[in-house]
């Protein structure tokens, strides 16, 4: 007696079976439904491909900007090789040691005028480091010298600053050079200026020699070496 047979739930097409690989036909895609008729098909992005050019950007820059950190600053390098850029360098170097000990607050600034290097200690209360008539500046300047020299084996003529001390005597010195050499170069009779030290002469005989008719020579010994205005004869 054989068993009873029970109906398949799954449907058996009569359509004969086809291998995809041996036809060269699409196969047949179902018919669209109403919803998908109104549907907005949206282009999409390639996001690996977009990513990877991303990473390919950043690697690009990052070896970019390896290259050039790895590429010696021309401008560093002059300075390493300038003596007056490295003079200036080792005096604040030594005047910041001097202010920490002698518990001074002053900023250092550094520079280079024509053939001398610049050091300038600015702000705070700088009077000390000035003294009367900028006498303990001037010693506080052969100081530097002196350490500069030791560190590079050269002699220094690096021009010291304190609290723009040495800048308001400049204009000082200017202002009372151009009205010397007008009376000289009125009267035609020389005069004898107060005695100055060697920075305040300077400035006096640079004035001197851009006026027109009158020169300007050094007398006496220090501490008493002055200038002198002359007529041109």
């Amino acid at each position: 007696m054989s068993a009873p047979q029970h109906p398949s739930d799954t449907a058996v097409s009569d359509a004969p079976v086809t291998d995809p690989e041996a036809s060269d036909e699409q196969p047949v895609l179902p018919a669209a439904d109403r919803a998908s008729d109104d549907a907005v098909l949206e282009p999409v992005e390639d996001e690996t491909d977009e990513d990877d050019e991303t990473d390919e950007d950043d690697e690009t820059d990052e070896d970019d900007e390896a290259d050039e950190d790895d590429e010696p600053d021309e401008d560093d390098a002059k300075s390493a090789d300038d003596p007056l850029i490295r003079e200036g360098d080792v005096a604040g170097d030594y005047l910041e040691r001097l202010l920490d000990i002698l518990d001074v607050d002053g900023d250092i600034d550094l520079d280079v005028e024509g053939d001398r290097a610049s050091v300038a200690i600015v702000g705070g209360r700088l009077g000390d480091l000035i003294g009367p008539d900028g006498a303990t500046l001037e010693a506080l300047q052969e100081l530097t010298r002196l350490a500069v020299a030791q560190s590079t084996g050269v002699r220094s003529r690096l021009m010291l600053d304190v609290g723009e001390f040495r800048a308001k005597r400049r204009a000082d010195l200017t202002a009372l050079a151009g009205e010397t050499a007008r009376r000289v170069g009125t009267s035609g009779q020389p005069e004898r200026l107060a005695p100055m030290n060697p920075f305040e002469r300077k400035v006096v005989h640079d004035v001197i020699a851009s006026v027109a008719g009158v020169h300007s020579e050094s007398e006496g010994e220090e501490p008493n070496r002055r200038v002198v205005v002359l007529p041109d004869k």
